[in-house]
């Protein structure tokens, strides 16, 4: 059986590639810079080690003896955390350079390096009716500030190990990863689980109106976890190196989403639009060609379909806090 590190593991979209990977039979090496106690999920049946893989030496102490590594390490959040912690997001480029160059020490087969969205040129994407867009679009390179140029600067990194050196590189831009299991309050969480988390709160509060950054009517895409995880897995089994686009081409502005989550909640919310507060990019959607044509592969959730599990993990959550 293949022995496989996850860096990164007790992150959202690292926990849920635990589970799945485990299922599949593979012996899991799993690593996080978070105590166990604040892994999203953290599996009995893997080896879970908490260690800042920023550092060279613990790169190198976990690669040794895999065969295979997903890097899913990253400091990371929504646009509010994004936009606000622009230095810390850089330095995760620590995380794929210490990494990388263990994998061609220990000679591993195969690497995954898990980018962005975030690392397409920004100015293509101010309008609200933007196309998909396809992987060519990150060039001329103007992409988020701090995280994006970060992804972007990564995936040359990736790109010229796989050059250089044979490294067997996968590099997948993630396109507003959802589901449960995530983060969902604190400043860290996407859109999906903050609006999901706020038509909650205003249920329970009696409350009639939520907070919403900007005018509700920027666009985006987003794709369910377990829709994630499978594209996720077949890039990674393929002899197709990337970048490739993993994301949803069911656009929806702000407003069509919380349209959504009212339906779920059977409750219809006055919306106070928050025009001071950060709001990203004015349109981005995926442009799904290119995996469509490498992989085979189209997601199998909608987003009404993704948004009430999500809402009902989080329902779940909030109620046990409720009831301590």
């Amino acid at each position: 059986m293949k022995k496989i590190l996850v860096a990164g593991a007790g992150g959202f979209i690292g926990g849920h590639l635990v589970k799945t990977l485990l299922k599949r039979n593979y012996i899991v090496k799993a690593v996080d810079i978070k105590s166990f106690d604040d892994w999203y999920q953290c599996s009995n049946e893997s080896e879970n080690h908490v260690l800042d893989m920023s550092d060279k030496e613990n790169c190198f102490k976990m690669v040794e003896g895999v065969d295979e590594v997903i890097n899913m390490a990253c400091n990371m959040g929504g646009m509010g955390f994004i936009e606000n912690n622009k230095a810390l997001c850089m330095l995760s480029v620590l995380v794929n350079t210490h990494l990388l160059m263990a994998c061609k020490e220990y000679k591993i087969k195969k690497y995954f390096f898990s980018s962005s969205a975030c690392a397409y040129n920004k100015d293509l994407q101010n309008d609200v009716s933007i196309t998909g867009l396809k992987e060519s679009d990150a060039y001329p390179a103007n992409p988020e500030d701090g995280y994006g140029w970060e992804k972007l600067f990564s995936e040359r990194m990736c790109r010229h190990f796989f050059e250089d050196y044979g490294l067997d590189v996968k590099v997948a831009r993630y396109h507003n990863i959802y589901g449960p299991h995530g983060t969902y309050d604190g400043g860290r969480e996407k859109a999906p689980a903050a609006l999901c988390r706020k038509v909650i709160y205003s249920i329970l509060n009696n409350e009639n109106t939520i907070d919403v950054w900007g005018d509700g009517e920027q666009t985006r895409s987003f794709l369910y976890i377990d829709d994630c995880v499978e594209a996720t897995l077949r890039l990674f089994d393929s002899e197709y190196h990337g970048p490739i686009n993993i994301g949803s081409e069911e656009k929806v502005s702000i407003n069509e989403m919380i349209d959504k989550i009212e339906i779920i909640s059977n409750k219809k919310i006055k919306r106070n639009y928050q025009l001071d507060k950060p709001k990203g990019v004015r349109g981005r959607n995926s442009n799904n060609d290119l995996i469509r044509k490498q992989l085979n592969w189209d997601p199998k959730y909608t987003l009404q379909s993704g948004l009430d599990k999500t809402y009902q993990w989080i329902l779940s959550e909030i109620k046990k806090k409720h009831n301590q």
